[in-house]
This record gives structure tokens, sequence and C-alpha cells, in this order.
């Protein structure tokens, strides 16, 4: 985006009204399914970069940062990895996400919860278990069902369902995850407002055994999604691969 720069002020009023309208402007960066450990190499490089392209000061992880194969309700996979050594390796990738972006985020979808899930099928109080901040080691993420800002839901989408549907139901605009296949902004017009729903697609390595329900199926959709000038400018940006 270009600066407007103002010729009869000095370079310092400049560069303070630009630092006034950065942090008045959010540009929001919608990172897609990691499913860690098994997200796909090179993802958080391009989210990295696609981050600075745009501009972007806040980050949204849109769910399943984490898979937990090892416990969950549909068949395991016989060969992989036991429930201590992927939550190690998950918590090792996930670190470097932190390190990227150490401020975010994290509407939790159905595979960040399969543990919670499991207490409770087993009557476990919540007092039993860690929060995610100390699981993950991510003490500055926001870990939420759903987050609002200018006007526009951020939610993974298991249970409010796909994001253009959600969209027009709440008349509210909606950015969602979970559906892996899904990758598109569609806007809704009435007389009175516009609004739209963006799905973001993953960032999965669907060659891994823990993705091997989708094999044989409709390709992933690589990418991300960003929502520039506080909601006003919604868009897919795909992962070259």
């Amino acid at each position: 985006m270009k600066k407007q720069f103002r010729p009869r002020l000095t370079e310092e009023e400049n560069a303070l009204i630009e630092k006034h309208r950065a942090n008045n402007v959010q540009n929001v960066l919608v990172i897609g399914d990691l499913h860690e450990p098994f997200c796909l190499d090179g993802y958080l490089q391009f989210c990295k970069d696609t981050y600075k392209k745009y501009n972007c000061n806040k980050v949204v992880f849109i769910g399943d940062i984490i898979d937990s194969h090892y416990s969950s309700y549909h068949e395991t996979s016989a060969n992989g990895l036991g429930g201590a050594d992927e939550l190690e390796l998950a918590i090792n990738k996930i670190a470097k996400w932190y390190a990227a972006f150490p401020v975010a985020d994290v509407t939790l979808g159905n595979h960040d919860r399969i543990i919670i899930r499991k207490a409770q099928t087993s009557n476990i109080p919540n007092k039993w278990i860690k929060e995610f901040t100390e699981v993950l080691n991510t003490p500055n993420w926001n870990y939420c069902t759903d987050v609002i800002y200018n006007g526009v839901r951020y939610v993974h989408g298991d249970k409010s369902g796909k994001a253009r549907m959600a969209a027009k139901r709440d008349m509210l605009s909606t950015v969602s995850g979970h559906y892996h296949t899904d990758f598109y902004t569609e806007w809704m017009f009435g007389k009175n407002a516009a609004i739209f729903g963006m799905a973001v697609g993953a960032g999965i390595d669907s060659k891994s055994y823990a993705m091997g329900y989708m094999q044989g199926g409709k390709k992933e959709a690589i990418g991300v999604g960003v929502v520039l000038e506080n909601g006003k400018i919604p868009f897919n940006v795909p992962m070259e691969l």
C-alpha cells in the first residue's frame, strides 16, 4: 500500500502520521489448519512472507493447530507415533510458529478439543486439564471459540458450518477453516448490508499418514486468508506448490 507523503510536513511528522495510521488500520493474516506435527513443509515461510507482503499486524490461526492423531475418535495408524512422541513433535513445531507470530488468536478446532472431549467422556473435571498455553508453551496466544474484529467473525467452522452458509445465516461476515478443500471469498449483498464468507483452506501435508482419510479424494487447498483495512478488503492467497 503506497504511503501518502505530505510535502508541507517534515519527515518526522510524516513518520508519526504513518505510525498512527498503521496503528488504527487492522490487517489480518488468517492461517489455515496446521494439524501439527503434520503441517506442510514451507507453509510457515509462506505465512511469514504473506504477513509481510500485505502489511499485516494481526494474526488469527483458524484452528486445528494440532492433530492428536494418536487419540482420534476415528481409526488411527498402527504405524504412527505414540501419544507422547506425537505431542512432543507437535510442541517443537508449534514453537517455530510461536517464534514467528508471538501474539495471535487461535480459534479452537475439533482436533484441538480431542483431549478435552476424551476427558469429558471419562468424567474427568476440567480442573485436571492443563490450559493450551501451558501444554504448547504459547503464553501470549489467545485460545478462544471465536473472535470478532471490525464486524468480521473468525471461527474454526466445525460447529458454525461452512463460511458462506454461516455468514448468510447470521448476517455476519465470517472467516473459517475446517474444510480443507474449501478456498474462496464470497460476497452477499442486501438492501442495507454487504457481508462475506471466506474459507481459508489449510496448511496440511496430505501425504502424511494422519491425513490418510483425504488421500484419493478432492485436492486440499493450501493457502491463507487476508482481511485488510479493518475488515473491508478480504481475499485468499494460495501457496505455490
